[in-house]
């Protein structure tokens, strides 16, 4: 029985490798091979499993399959005929379509070609509508031609109705209006009308302005308006002055109303525009009218053949100007000022009336400057007194900077090379560099309004300095002979002088201001500026006088040099008796009644005191200082190797030259400086190791040698040399430079 079911086992495993070989036969490449016998193999072990006894599901599974092949064998039939049924619905809509667009595009065309008829027929139309059209518009613009003139008409008639009724306020406000339809026009096209608009307007304008200029006229002369002269107590105020006070406020306020019909029809002079000069606003109309008397008075005397009006007295009319501002400040703060500021103008009366006097001032100094191009000593005399102007007008006066004074008529292009030019000159006539540099061109250019022109001055003023500096070092040389000279001295004080100033100006917000503009414009003035040294300035870093400190402070070091080796070579020789003294056999201390300066110390100590007095009243304040330190620096120096270090020392040597250190030499810097031990540290620390006592001073010998002995071991508990030299106050000194001093005792040298 086994047998059969083996057997038929056998063969269905036979058949399945069979069909499985069929399948496979039938693919169309060896990917798609591989991947069917793969899906079969995978189905088959899926299905059956491993088991042999569940080969008997093989008929299950073939007939599941032959009902899946079957299915989907009616779907693909189903769908392949119905695609024929879609694919001509589709076409006969297409076909719909085609016909329906060929049918409106026909439309399209019997519209279009009446439309066309219909628009040749209607352009006739058209053509006399828009001639209507035009004619309608030029009627329009006619009829506002018309409008507008007899708008002027009437507002011309009811000004010359409020005049005869005397309405001033009511004139006032029509001018106003007529102001406000002359700016409406601004834009317009219409030239004639703007011209008759204009002209109408300057017509009602001048005479309603001189009928109030006159009302005002005549109260300004009830408050003694103009004031020629300082303003006195004896003038009298006149009897009914709240009447005046209340013409004048209301004459100022109508005059004011007329100042938009007045700043359009004045004729502004055009002025071209100069360095440093800025755009004003027109002055207020009542202190035009306040200004008409004092215009009058100052072209009668500085115009034409007058003997006021002269070239080479500049300050008189400049004076005069500076003179009518002062009398006037005091009316126009305590009547004008509260007026306007009622009135509702943001004027400053005293200013403004400085403005209008300034005018006067401008136009004098601009005819006169080209005229005196060719003269340089009256030139130089108007740069000085228009400079002296400007510095009162911006300080007694409090005019305010951002209004332009009289300066920018000097920048004139011809004007300011001249000026240039003067300033160079006068420098090469023997004038001091020390008034040049600081006081006289620095505060020459200050306050011009232009920072080329500043710059201009700064390399004229650098330029000048290093001249200046040339001058001291050619001098210098010829003194360097008798270095201790007046003149020498003179020489070094002028030179640190000019270096401190320089230093000064560095820091000083003006030149810090100009800096800054040097980065910006000041490579056309001053020159080619390297890369580095413009970022310095416009960092702040360096400062436009670096170079000329550099060679400043390298003569002002040079010739203190000098100075000192001269002081100490006459206090070298006045010493050597004194370094070859025999400090071995001296006589204790004991031995003496009272110390006293050794007699052979007298010739240098005598020869410092006269070097340092002398030159305390030949040198600066700075200069002497650093002069004294750096002589007693030498001085230490010089004592501590050539006397100190060159002699051996008995107790009685020590005491004597501690005596003389401490109460001669010492001293004689003690009127500089409070602890003037403090610069002779050699010598002071010497003098304290040398006058140890015989115990203390074996101790740090053998501590010293113990600490040479042990370099390079460290031995904590062992205190260091130092700290044993800082307790005796030694700091100054190295320990082996103790030892070298305790060997010159000639006591110790025994021990």
């Amino acid at each position: 029985m086994a047998a059969p079911v083996t057997a038929h086992n056998s063969y269905s495993s036979n058949d399945l490798s069979h069909l499985a070989r069929t399948e496979c036969s039938k693919s169309e490449s060896p990917l798609e091979d591989e991947n069917f016998t793969d899906d079969v193999v995978e189905l088959v072990r899926k299905e059956i499993g491993g088991d042999l006894k569940s080969l008997k599901k093989v008929s299950g599974l073939l007939e599941k399959l032959t009902l899946e092949n079957k299915q989907l064998e009616e779907q693909v039939l189903t769908v392949s005929s119905s695609v024929p049924l879609r694919v001509s619905a589709a076409l006969s809509t297409a076909e719909e379509s085609r016909v329906k667009l060929e049918s409106l595009l026909e439309k399209e065309r019997v519209l279009s070609n009446t439309l066309q008829q219909h628009l040749q027929g209607a352009q006739v139309w058209a053509d006399g509508i828009g001639q209507v059209l035009g004619q309608l518009d030029t009627l329009e613009r006619h009829m506002k031609y018309l409008q507008c003139l007899a708008r002027i008409e009437e507002l011309s008639d009811s000004i010359q109705q409020y005049l005869m009724t005397n309405s001033m306020w009511d004139a006032v406000g029509a001018i106003d209006r007529m102001a406000s339809l002359d700016m409406g026009l601004r834009e317009s096209g219409c030239s004639h009308l703007q011209a008759f608009l204009r002209e109408t307007l300057r017509f009602w304008h001048k005479i309603l302005k001189d009928k109030l200029a006159s009302d005002f006229e005549e109260v300004l002369t009830q408050f003694h308006w103009p004031f020629i002269s300082p303003p006195t107590q004896t003038l009298s105020p006149p009897a009914n002055v709240q009447e005046f006070n209340s013409q004048l406020e209301l004459l100022v306020s109508q005059l004011l109303s007329l100042q938009t019909s007045d700043d359009l029809i004045s004729e502004k002079k055009e002025i071209p525009s100069r360095p440093g000069q800025s755009q004003t606003p027109p002055l207020s109309l009542p202190i035009q009218i306040m200004l008409l008397p004092l215009s009058k008075r100052f072209r009668y005397h500085f115009t034409g053949n007058r003997q006021t009006n002269n070239l080479s007295k500049p300050e008189w009319y400049l004076t005069q100007v500076l003179i009518w501002m002062g009398n006037s400040s005091n009316f126009m703060d305590e009547k004008i000022q509260p007026v306007l500021d009622r009135a509702g103008a943001k004027v400053n009366a005293r200013v403004e009336l400085c403005r209008g006097l300034l005018t006067l001032a401008q136009e004098k100094l601009a005819q006169d400057a080209p005229r005196l191009l060719y003269d340089d000593a009256l030139f130089c005399h108007l740069v000085d007194e228009v400079l002296q102007f400007e510095k009162e007008l911006r300080g007694t006066h409090s005019y305010p900077r951002t209004y332009p004074g009289v300066l920018h008529i000097l920048l004139e292009e011809t004007v300011f090379q001249k000026w240039l030019s003067v300033e160079r000159k006068s420098d090469g006539c023997g004038k001091s560099g020390r008034h040049l540099t600081e006081i006289r061109l620095l505060e020459r250019y200050r306050a011009l309004p232009c920072p080329r022109a500043q710059l201009s001055f700064l390399a004229l003023q650098k330029e000048l300095v290093d001249d200046f500096r040339i001058r001291l070092t050619q001098v210098m040389k010829e003194e360097s002979r008798q270095p201790l000279s007046p003149r020498y001295c003179a020489i070094l004080n002028a030179a640190n002088y000019i270096s401190t100033v320089l230093s000064d100006w560095g820091d000083n917000v003006f030149f810090l201001q100009l800096q800054q503009a040097a980065v910006s414009v000041g490579e056309e003035i001053l020159g080619p500026l390297g890369a580095t040294e413009t970022g310095r300035l416009a960092s702040l870093e360096g400062s436009l006088f670096e170079a000329l400190l550099a060679l400043l402070e390298r003569l002002r070091g040079d010739m203190l040099g000098r100075l000192l080796d001269a002081v100490m070579r006459d206090v070298k020789e006045k010493a050597q008796p004194y370094c070859k003294d025999r400090w071995i056999s001296l006589p204790s201390q004991n031995d003496q009644a009272t110390m006293s300066l050794s007699s052979s110390a007298c010739p240098m100590m005598l020869c410092l005191r006269d070097h340092l007095l002398q030159l305390q009243q030949m040198l600066c304040l700075p200069l002497f200082q650093t002069f004294w330190q750096g002589l007693a620096e030498r001085l230490d120096n010089f004592i501590y190797e050539d006397l100190i270090l060159y002699n051996h020392f008995n107790e009685g040597g020590v005491a004597q030259l501690q005596y003389d250190m401490t109460r001669n030499l010492f001293p004689l810097f003690g009127h500089y400086c409070k602890r003037p031990e403090n610069f002779f540290k050699h010598v002071k620390e010497a003098c304290i190791i040398l006058t140890l006592k015989v115990g203390p001073a074996l101790l740090l010998c053998d501590m010293l040698k113990q600490s040479e002995e042990d370099e390079g071991i460290l031995n904590h508990q062992q205190p260091s040399p130092e700290s044993a030299l800082n307790e005796l106050g030694v700091y100054k000194l190295a320990p082996s430079d103790v030892q070298i001093l305790l060997n010159l005792r000639s006591a110790w040298l025994k021990q």
